[in-house]
């Protein structure tokens, strides 16, 4: 029984944001209904290449996209275009904790599906909207894209090659962090809500914007233009206050140093025979090595191409050099540690068999996550829910489904 067992959750929610929100919360053991279009679902189940495979080698309908962010919901098809779908949808929340959504500002308000519709007669529901901009401000009916909310939120303007690199151009991060981040945070809030419900009884509506996750997010980089007025720049793999701290390319592949300190410097430096570097006087100490970067990494990236990366690794963490290996994935789920720490789990599917799936990072000790089930298919509960949460028999299904309505 997970802490949020007692929990009823409904996700409006499709693509990212939302979604990983609503699975922080099942991972927790909330009940989530995943409430999708009848005939074509969310828009990340047709987001492939790749999609799983079954027992005999053939693609399902499951994409890679869908399934990292929706285990443990159950799936239910409703048109919420028309009236009978609305009126399912909004016994469904009355009779949830929180509801989850992400359709643009006001357009839930047409179908009386908005928190100030519902709060009316439910007034203890949690309800969480996600947009790119937020409910208010003079972007709020724009669409937000991850993508866009990087560019505009400054995290490309620091990411990329070196500024002074030439050819060097802003770049966005390999996965979607605007929207990954937001759900992380809307999960956050939610868990407050639920405590101060609670408390009080009261509910309360949840204003997410990605805009503003991001902006966030840059943590010390915003930090520092406030404090100082100067716009940070882009400096690659390297810190720009600490050096030796970034890639460096070995005789294989390329690894990651981050000597903090001059004793670490010094092993470094010691493990790769070049020990001189230490007692050099333009690189003795930090602030000494940042203003003499130019000279000093050029003689380092003459060092590391001497090994492999796992000799160096070997090496410097012998030497208690922090280090680490730029892992591709096949690397990454081979590693050792991953494998102890139990990220890839397999998890029984109707369609794929067994579906291979990334763990929770959440580790609780007595209220542990667990994998209870796997992405449902389109639909997969419709019948279920329907029967379980409005008490609705075979027949008044059977109608709806003729309808069209799910």
């Amino acid at each position: 029984m997970g802490a949020l067992s007692h929990i009823r959750v409904l996700d409006l929610s499709r693509v990212l944001a939302g979604p990983w929100c609503a699975q922080n919360l099942a991972d927790l053991g909330a009940d989530v209904i995943k409430v999708e279009r009848p005939g074509a679902g969310d828009d990340t189940r047709h987001w492939g290449p790749p999609f799983a495979k079954d027992a005999n080698g053939k693609e399902t309908e499951e994409s890679a996209y869908f399934i990292c962010i929706n285990r443990n919901k159950r799936s239910i098809t409703v048109d919420i275009a028309k009236p009978e779908g609305q009126e399912l949808i909004r016994k469904l929340a009355l009779d949830s904790d929180v509801v989850i959504e992400n359709y643009k500002v006001g357009d839930l308000a047409k179908y009386g599906l908005d928190y100030e519709s519902l709060k009316k007669v439910k007034a203890d529901l949690i309800y969480c909207s996600i947009t790119g901009f937020g409910q208010t401000g003079p972007y709020a009916n724009r669409p937000g894209y991850d993508f866009i909310i990087q560019g505009m939120g400054g995290f490309m303007s620091v990411t990329g090659e070196a500024h002074d690199f030439e050819g060097a151009s802003p770049q966005k991060s390999g996965v979607a962090i605007a929207d990954i981040f937001t759900g992380m945070y809307a999960s956050t809030a939610i868990l407050a809500a639920i405590v101060h419900r609670d408390r009080t009884g009261e509910g309360q509506y949840i204003d997410m914007s990605l805009l503003d996750t991001q902006v966030a997010v840059m943590a010390n980089v915003s930090s520092a233009y406030l404090t100082s007025g100067e716009v940070p720049k882009r400096w690659g793999n390297a810190s720009p206050i600490i050096v030796p701290y970034q890639t460096f390319p070995t005789s294989d592949g390329w690894m990651i140093v981050g000597a903090g300190n001059d004793g670490q410097f010094r092993q470094f430096v010691t493990a790769g025979g070049e020990a001189q570097l230490a007692d050099n006087p333009l690189f003795a100490s930090n602030p000494l090595r940042v203003e003499h970067r130019k000279q000093l990494i050029p003689l380092l990236e003459q060092m590391t191409r001497k090994m492999t990366k796992g000799e160096w690794i070997a090496l410097l963490e012998k030497a208690n050099v922090p280090c680490g290996p730029i892992n591709n994935f096949k690397e990454v789920f081979e590693n050792e540690q991953v494998m102890h720490r139990g990220v890839q789990i397999d998890v029984p599917h109707p369609t794929a068999g067994t579906m291979k799936l990334v763990a929770s990072p959440m580790r609780l000790s007595k209220t542990p996550t667990e994998a209870r089930m796997a992405p449902p298919t389109l639909g997969q509960h419709t019948q279920e829910i329907l029967h379980e949460r409005l008490k609705l028999d075979d027949q008044a299904i059977e109608e709806l489904r003729t309808k069209g309505i799910i």
